[in-house]
């Protein structure tokens, strides 16, 4: 949807898009879900139906202290720089789906 703010996306279509991208480069679905459930405390994907991508992040039951350590460019932006606490949190998650995707180990990964 043209227009359409990352944050009111359906948490669903988003977890499609981040599986599918490490798929493709050889890494597994459960290996996203063990990034996702270190950084957020989240341990079912089942129980997230029907959250928006911006409820998901901003309902985590615990966020990982050391998800202040995620650093870098994810689409062009620096993660260590986004004052937005919503933004910052969602370019933590896809800088982690970003190193799972290019292969990098999971403890290298999950700092």
């Amino acid at each position: 949807m043209p227009g359409q703010n990352v944050f009111d996306m359906d948490f669903n279509r988003v977890y499609a898009a981040l599986v599918a991208k490490t798929e493709k480069n050889g890494r597994t679905k459960p290996e996203v879900d063990e990034c996702i459930r270190w950084l957020t405390g989240y341990v079912g994907m089942d129980i997230l139906d029907g959250l928006t991508y911006g409820q998901f992040l901003s309902m985590a039951p615990v966020w990982n202290p050391k998800s202040e350590l995620i650093t870098g460019l994810v689409c062009r932006v620096r993660v260590e720089t986004i004052e937005d606490p919503l933004e910052k949190k969602m370019r933590q998650l896809d800088k982690l789906v970003d190193e799972l995707a290019q292969e990098k180990p999971m403890d290298k990964v999950l700092k």
